[in-house]
C-alpha cells in the first residue's frame, strides 16, 4: 500500500497518509517539483508539492535523473549518496524523477492553503 508523507514547513510536523492503489493513479506520471491538489492526501484546501520518494527496494527518486525507471549514475553527493571522504564518487542505482506504479513512498510538502489565496483574491477585487 503506497504511503504519502506530507510535511508542513510552518509547523515542522509530518503526517503519514496511507493511500489505496486506486487513489494513486492520478499521481502516476507526475514529476518531482509539481504541485497537486491536497484531496489525494485527505487534505482538501491545500496545495502539495512533490519533493521525492522511493520504491519498494528503497531506491530513492532523484530530481536530475529523467524518466521513471532505475538508472546507474556516478554521484559525488546529494540524494542517494553521502560521501565519506572529500572528492569521493560512487556509482549508485537511482530512480528517475517521474512517479511510476513501482513507487511506494512519496514525499510532499504543503506549499499553500487555498483558503488564504481565495481571500486575497477577494480583497484585491474590491
Amino acid at each position: 500500500m503506497p504511503v504519502l508523507m506530507v510535511s508542513d514547513p510552518k509547523t515542522g510536523k509530518t503526517q503519514k497518509v496511507e493511500v489505496d492503489e486506486s487513489r494513486l493513479s492520478p499521481l502516476i506520471g507526475r514529476r518531482i517539483g509539481e504541485v497537486i491538489d491536497g484531496t489525494i492526501a485527505n487534505l482538501p484546501g491545500k496545495k502539495l508539492q512533490l519533493t521525492g520518494g522511493c520504491d519498494k527496494d528503497g531506491i530513492p527518486m532523484r530530481p536530475d535523473v529523467h524518466g521513471g525507471g532505475k538508472k546507474y549514475a556516478i554521484l559525488s553527493g546529494g540524494v542517494g549518496y553521502k560521501p565519506e571522504r572529500k572528492g569521493e564518487r560512487r556509482r549508485k542505482i537511482l530512480r528517475g524523477n517521474t512517479v511510476t506504479p513501482e513507487t511506494l513512498f512519496l514525499n510532499f510538502k504543503i506549499v499553500e492553503a487555498v483558503e488564504k489565496a481565495d481571500r486575497l483574491k477577494v480583497k484585491k477585487k474590491n
